[in-house]
């Protein structure tokens, strides 16, 4: 094996999925909302987000997740008068709305900065003997957010979505990846959080495939079978591979 590809988001920053951090950090903000429901605005404003990514080019991680939450905040009509209604008496005491999106935002950075310290080492250890890529459906700043989470010293290739112009499990940015890199799909190996949208596309093309599976899996993808060579539930694990010892 001489390359190995990361995710990013769920992945490399923390190992959950964004919309359920998001879900956790608006609960303990307290604000009242069901994972289906925020799915619905999580979603809409992703692909909102994603036709802007010429604007949010040189936006950092705090930038990013700021204009997410108010895009959230705007589908969810949590900015007008009726807002108030979906908050418990505690997020209405003494915090307006500016605030809870601050809230939620410095929750989300917080928990991406241990995420960040994890992979760190990981990536350090890896990068002494594989090439190390970045695959990830993002905004266009994702050069940026690496450099500023300090992981870029290890990481030879970013594929930003955003800056491609098509996303995973679109094969071009895997195949993107790999040239850049100067390897065969066969000498690489997928690392990601979704079997749609990571293992099955990498497989396909003949790379390697390890599954991350966050600890409180929704169920909204099957489980491996045939998409994925091996499942792990922390990338810790993947220093008990053996093949991707140096």
């Amino acid at each position: 094996m001489r390359a190995i590809l990361f995710d990013f988001g769920g992945t490399l920053d923390f190992p959950r999925h964004w919309l359920d951090r998001f879900v956790a950090h608006y609960q303990m903000a307290g604000i009242d909302i069901e994972r289906a429901e925020l799915d619905l605005a999580f979603s809409a404003t992703t692909q909102k987000a994603y036709a802007c990514s010429e604007m949010l080019r040189d936006y950092s991680l705090l930038q990013l997740v700021g204009f997410l939450v108010e895009l959230q905040f705007e589908n969810l009509g949590m900015c007008d008068a009726a807002a108030p209604r979906r908050l418990s008496a505690e997020a209405c005491s003494g915090c307006g709305i500016n605030e809870l999106k601050m809230r939620i935002r410095d929750a989300f950075m917080a928990e991406s900065a241990v995420g960040f310290a994890m992979s760190r080492p990981l990536l350090n250890s890896f990068a002494r003997h594989l090439k190390i890529g970045v695959v990830s459906n993002f905004y266009g700043n994702l050069d940026r957010v690496i450099t500023e989470a300090d992981l870029a010293p290890s990481i030879t290739v970013i594929a930003d979505s955003g800056r491609l112009g098509f996303y995973k499990p679109d094969p071009r940015i895997f195949a993107a990846s790999l040239a850049q890199l100067g390897v065969h799909p066969r000498e690489a190996v997928m690392v990601g959080d979704s079997i749609t949208k990571d293992c099955a596309p990498a497989r396909a093309m003949g790379m390697a495939t390890v599954w991350l599976r966050h600890r409180e899996f929704s169920g909204r993808e099957a489980a491996p079978s045939n998409t994925a060579d091996f499942t792990i539930d922390s990338l810790e694990e993947l220093k008990d591979f053996e093949w991707l010892a140096g």
